[in-house]
């Protein structure tokens, strides 16, 4: 059968021509992948929620470029069973505890749009897997390029940074991309290595046979190096312990995988090299002109983080109080808060930092057992899959591993799959990776049929559609938010943005916020500041959330909340806690916050 225009000059490899992508598909993988993690735009008070929609409405146009022939066929992995277990979770975290309605549709959303994409990837074709990781790829490769020039001027030109269009810095010296996160700058990186050697081990000519010359075209041996080398250097750039970790598998990759041409071999094994060597030339030009380089502070700090140890430790004692049930998917933040931990870290977390102790605290011992043992048992079976594959599929299988891994790895230390623009790649790359070999055959032998098999795309069209119209929904949301907190010239009364804002139904509690801290103590600002606790919690919100229960006549769980308040040592409310320092009056009672509380609350009172 001759070759079409779409198919892959893979070494080795015989397979019959796939049925063509769809002509928007490509761009659909630019915008989901590539663009998305680019946006530096955003309007308070999130910081990236442009960006996640970006990624799920690219996402959604990917499931609108479904073919019929060659769609994928539904079926009910391991992997595909963990995510829906974990859809369900916020839904019973609300019917249960208590988490707003608005918290609880948005995470089970992205998580039901990642399970789509999921099934997705493990349902497509030996073939047309090859074509759509090269889109992926590409998308991926686009991100980590364009991230690249970011970190340079965010480093060597800060100037320049004009906040819209790059973000500007907020650590001297030191690469945070677009997203405003130098480990989420690290992970895009390494995606990018991956997709990089991905594209050069696809784009190289076939292995000539004797007698033959070999096809002409392809890289140049040169490119794949120099790419990988600019990417390394924005990863020394971004100062991220992870990133660097990240290096070090590439370079094991390249050791390891005798798929590999011998090209892309001492690329991946030169990483290290690399790193070492931009890590030496950054440190002459630091202190040749006495410029700031965050990665030489940052990587002396050692391997590991205090204050992420302490949250994990933490965690552990919620969890050790909650075996069975764990707090409830999106609670910790409030539990944590709002429970004895005299030597907690400083800082506000909603997020333990370890996704194994994040799914065990607050889904339980037993159902995130069941979870993480079947996305482990499908994280095994993708890498199983991977080494006993043949040709162009063993290629493609290895690289989809790759980037779960990558991004794998990077959430035992961050919480990088809470975010739309990592979870849905990664959730389509791992179906990628577990996708069904055809039976009967090797995967080069897989008969012409299979790629022009049709199956009805209906189905991934309509969830193509539903993830397009929620990202439109969800931004019109949004923006009765940012009325509040970035009012327009001809903006109402700030009790009517509020009250606006709470009428939503994705984002009331971030309005609830904003009436918290704002209304006067009292029972309607507590409500609010009960709501918007499930979301986040800072020393704004708990000065006035002890105000309105003492407004209320709650006065001993108000001053339960700033014995809490006081293990954070915030400087916000130092100058309220300075005045149980001051002399008083003859006669004169001590402000309430002065007082210890007469017994511990469990964390589920207050809410």
């Amino acid at each position: 059968m001759s070759r079409t225009s779409s198919q892959l000059p893979l070494p080795g490899a015989a397979l019959a021509a796939p049925a063509p992508l769809h002509p928007w598909a490509l761009p659909a993988l630019a915008l989901a992948c590539g663009l998305a993690p680019l946006l530096a735009y955003n309007l308070t008070p999130s910081a990236t929620l442009f960006n996640q929609l970006i990624a799920l409405a690219g996402w959604g146009w990917v499931m609108l470029c479904m073919n019929s022939a060659g769609a994928p066929r539904w079926r009910l992995s391991p992997a595909a069973a963990a995510l829906l277990l974990l859809v369900l979770a916020p839904a019973l975290s609300w019917f249960l505890g208590g988490l707003p309605l608005g918290l609880a549709l948005a995470s089970s959303g992205t998580l039901a749009a990642a399970l789509i994409l999921l099934l997705a990837g493990q349902g497509l074709g030996a073939q047309t897997r090859v074509q759509w990781l090269q889109g992926l790829c590409w998308g991926l490769l686009l991100a980590g390029g364009l991230s690249f020039v970011v970190s340079l001027v965010q480093v060597f030109w800060p100037a320049l940074a004009d906040g819209q269009v790059i973000a500007r810095s907020g650590i001297p010296g030191r690469a945070v991309g677009n997203l405003r996160q130098p480990n989420h700058l690290a992970s895009l990186l390494m995606w990018a290595c991956v997709a990089a050697v991905y594209l050069a081990e696809t784009g190289r000519p076939a292995t000539p046979g004797p007698g033959k010359t070999g096809a002409s075209g392809g890289w140049h041996p040169l490119v794949l190096p120099l790419i990988l080398a600019g990417l390394v250097l924005a990863v020394v750039l971004s100062a991220s312990r992870t990133g660097v970790i990240g290096v070090l598998i590439l370079a094991v990759w390249g050791a390891l995988d005798r798929k590999l041409s011998r090209a892309a071999k001492l690329s991946l094994l030169a990483t290290p090299l690399m790193l070492g060597l931009s890590w030496w030339l950054l440190s002459l030009w630091a202190s040749s002109g006495g410029h700031a380089l965050g990665a030489e502070s940052r990587l002396a700090e050692g391997a590991g983080s205090p204050s992420r140890l302490a949250i994990i430790a933490n965690a552990w004692v919620l969890l050790k109080a909650n075996p069975l049930t764990g707090v409830g998917w999106g609670e910790f933040n409030l539990a944590w808060s709002m429970s004895p931990f005299p030597n907690r870290p400083v800082a506000f977390f909603d997020h333990t930092h370890n996704i194994v102790m994040q799914l065990a605290v607050e889904l339980g011992l037993p159902l995130s057992a069941l979870v993480l043992g079947l996305l482990s048992w499908s994280l095994w079976r993708a890498l199983s899959m991977s080494m006993k594959a043949t040709g162009a599929d063993a290629l493609a299988r290895r690289c989809a591993f790759l980037l779960v891994l990558m991004i794998g790895l990077h959430s035992l230390l961050e919480y990088p799959l809470w975010y739309a623009y990592f979870l849905l790649p990664t959730a389509f790359a791992f179906g990628l990776a577990l996708g069904e070999t055809p039976s009967g055959a090797a995967t080069d032998q897989a008969p012409a049929a299979e790629a022009t098999q049709v199956r009805a795309a209906w189905p991934w069209q309509l969830a193509g559609v539903l993830m397009v119209a929620a990202s439109v929904f969800t931004l019109r949301d949004y923006l009765r938010v940012v009325e509040i907190y970035v009012p327009s010239d001809n903006a109402a009364p700030l009790h009517e943005r509020i009250a606006a804002g709470q009428a939503g139904l994705l984002f009331a509690s971030q309005a609830d916020y904003a009436a918290a801290t704002s209304y006067p103590p009292g029972p309607q600002a507590l409500a609010a500041a009960k709501r918007t606790a499930h979301h986040l919690i800072d020393a704004r919100l708990m000065m006035a959330w002890a105000k309105s229960l003492h407004a209320v006549g709650q006065t001993d769980q108000a001053r339960y909340v700033v014995e809490r308040l006081r293990e954070f040592r915030n400087p916000t409310s130092a100058e309220w806690l300075a005045e149980c320092e001051e002399a008083l009056p003859p006669g004169a009672l001590q402000p309430f916050q002065c007082q210890p509380a007469q017994r511990d609350y469990s964390w589920r009172e207050l809410r």
